[in-house]
C-alpha cells in the first residue's frame, strides 16, 4: 500500500509517499511561500522522483487541523480533489500527532506547540507505550501558562516541539527549567513522512473516509469570524 500524504497547516509546506516499509520520498520547505502555487507542483516532484504516478498512490492523506486556517483549507481540498478524481480514500490525521510522531520513542512525555497567535498554542500531550503513540490530554488552544499548568500534573521531563518553541522557549525554560527538552530543528516542525506513517497504520486498520467526508479541523473560529460575530451582537445589542 502507497500513501502519499501532504502537510500544509503552517508555514511548512511538506509531501511525501510510503509504503509498508520504507519512506519512498519527502519534500520539506519552511519559507512561508504561497501553499496554492506551490503545492501541486511539490506532489509532482515527489512522485517524479519515487518513479510514481498518482494512479500508483492508495491512499491520500493529509494534516487537517489545527493550523492555519488557509493552509489546512488548501491542504484539504487538494487532497479531496485528488481523491475523487482517482477514486481513493483518504484520512485526515491531525497535525498536532504529526509533530508529536516527530520525536518516536522518546522516554517522558511529548507536548507539540503550535503558534495560535493571540498568545495562545494549539497543544496535546503524548507518551509512547511500547510501539503505540498515545494522546494523554485533548486537543486544546490555551495560553502557555496555562498548559504548564496541565503539565505541571507529571513530574517527569517533557519533550516541546512544533513552532511554537520559536516564541515560547523563554517561558518554559524559566517555568520548567532542566524538564523541558526541546526538539531539535530536524523535527521540530511538521512533516508530511510523520503524517503518511500514521495515515498508513490507520488505512492498514480499515480506517479510511470518502473524500466527500474530510473536512479541516478547527480548534477555535477564525479571526474574521470572531469579528463578525462581535459585529452582530453589538448590532443586536443595540436594536
Amino acid at each position: 500500500m502507497k500513501v502519499l500524504a501532504v502537510e500544509t497547516s503552517s508555514a511548512v509546506i511538506s509531501v511525501a509517499v510510503v509504503d509498508e516499509q520504507r519512506l519512498l520520498a519527502e519534500y520539506i520547505l519552511n519559507q512561508e511561500r504561497n501553499h496554492s502555487m506551490k503545492l501541486m507542483p511539490v506532489v509532482e516532484l515527489v512522485l517524479e522522483d519515487a518513479s510514481l504516478a498518482l494512479k500508483d498512490i492508495d491512499v491520500f492523506a493529509v494534516a487537517h487541523g489545527p493550523g492555519s486556517f488557509t493552509g489546512l483549507r488548501i491542504g484539504v481540498a487538494t487532497v479531496k480533489g485528488l481523491a475523487q478524481a482517482l477514486k481513493r480514500p483518504v484520512v485526515g490525521v491531525p497535525t498536532l500527532d504529526g509533530l508529536a510522531f516527530n520525536l518516536a520513542y522518546v522516554r517522558g512525555l511529548i507536548c507539540p506547540i503550535m503558534d495560535a497567535r493571540r498568545a495562545q498554542v494549539y497543544t496535546s500531550v503524548y507518551r509512547w507505550s511500547g510501539n503505540a503513540l498515545e494522546r494523554l490530554e485533548e486537543y486544546s488552544a490555551m495560553s502557555v501558562e496555562k498548559l504548564i499548568e496541565v503539565l505541571n500534573k507529571w513530574d517527569e521531563p517533557v519533550h516541546f516541539c512544533g513552532d511554537g518553541i520559536f516564541a515560547y522557549r523563554s517561558v518554559i525554560e524559566e517555568r520548567m527549567r532542566s524538564r523541558a527538552v526541546f526538539a531539535p530543528p530536524t523535527h521540530a516542525l511538521q512533516r508530511a513522512s510523520s503524517i503518511a506513517w500514521l495515515a498508513l497504520e490507520r488505512a492498514l486498520a480499515g480506517d479510511t473516509q470518502n473524500y466527500w467526508e474530510l473536512q479541516p479541523f478547527y480548534l477555535r473560529k477564525s479571526q474574521a469570524e470572531q469579528r463578525f460575530e462581535s459585529r452582530r451582537q453589538d448590532g443586536e445589542a443595540g436594536c
